[in-house]
């Protein structure tokens, strides 16, 4: 099988200091690509940058501008335009709806839609011109079974998938290929970073909130290490074809998204409440 630098020589890499994006960054160096990859605090990607062909990026997805203006100043030492983006930089918010200031949701949907979309736009307008290169749009299996509680979590996933799939058909036949791709649980951390774990409905505390989180927490701290997402990326990226990629367990990566497609609405939703505890 031939290694990911005779396709991609570079790489741009959000959210490289943990989790997916770390394990992501660790598996392209492993191939010989050059990296540039991003955190809010560059200090935390001091790990990595012992790899000569490693570069760490000053990048906060908060700031569309300064998003902007990062990227560009990569591509140019990059030589122009990246041969691989991989979108991955997030996290979430776990609470009720209407449970905390709707400043809360904004902040993430600017953030890890916009700003993101805003990347995609940039990177794709430069490999449209070179008519080569491909874009990965980490989303989720949320995206398929979304989750209880994290609510802007679940538009942001669907939506980078939408905007995946808009592309998938605009690039047909231009040289550019783009991924959605769709993990599901794996042991990164995720889970002890979210913010807002608690949160009152104008009902008052919601009793479902406590088992929902518990079965969250309980599914991260016992999923697989990133190392397997990193694998099914690196498979995917081999396969140079634009598509929806699933990463996971079996269940999550299969038995799951059947459900979603197949089962009725109204049983489907019946099963989330039970597995979640939030009958």
């Amino acid at each position: 099988m031939p290694s990911l630098s005779t396709l991609h020589r570079t790489a741009f890499v959000t959210g490289a200091s943990t989790g997916l994006g770390r394990a992501f960054v660790e598996m392209l160096l492993a191939e010989g690509v050059e990296v540039w990859g991003t955190a809010r605090d560059v200090a935390r990607l001091a790990p990595l940058t012992a790899n000569v062909k490693f570069r760490a990026v000053e990048l906060n997805l908060d700031d569309p501008r300064g998003t902007e203006g990062a990227f560009l100043a990569a591509a140019k030492a990059a030589g122009g335009s990246f041969d691989l983006v991989v979108n991955n930089a997030g996290y979430g918010v776990f609470a009720p709806f209407a449970g905390v200031d709707f400043a809360v949701w904004q902040t993430q949907l600017n953030a890890m839609l916009g700003s993101t979309s805003l990347l995609t736009h940039l990177a794709l307008r430069g490999m449209l011109a070179r008519k080569r290169g491909c874009i990965v749009n980490v989303a989720s299996l949320a995206t398929d079974f979304p989750l209880p509680f994290m609510s802007g979590y679940n538009v942001v996933k669907a939506g980078l998938s939408a905007l995946t799939e808009s592309l998938i058909f605009e690039t047909r036949g231009s040289g550019v290929t783009v991924i959605d791709f769709r993990p599901g649980d794996f042991q990164t951390g995720f889970n002890t970073t979210m913010q807002a774990k608690a949160g009152k409905s104008a009902a008052g505390e919601d009793p479902r909130l406590a088992p929902t989180w518990r079965t969250l927490e309980t599914n991260l701290n016992a999923a697989p290490p990133p190392t397997g997402a990193a694998a099914g990326l690196r498979k995917a990226l081999l396969r140079r074809k634009s598509g929806t990629v699933r990463c996971g367990s079996f269940f999550q990566a299969h038995l799951a998204p059947f459900i979603v497609r197949f089962a009725p609405a109204g049983l489907r939703r019946a099963v989330m409440a039970l597995y979640f505890g939030a009958n």
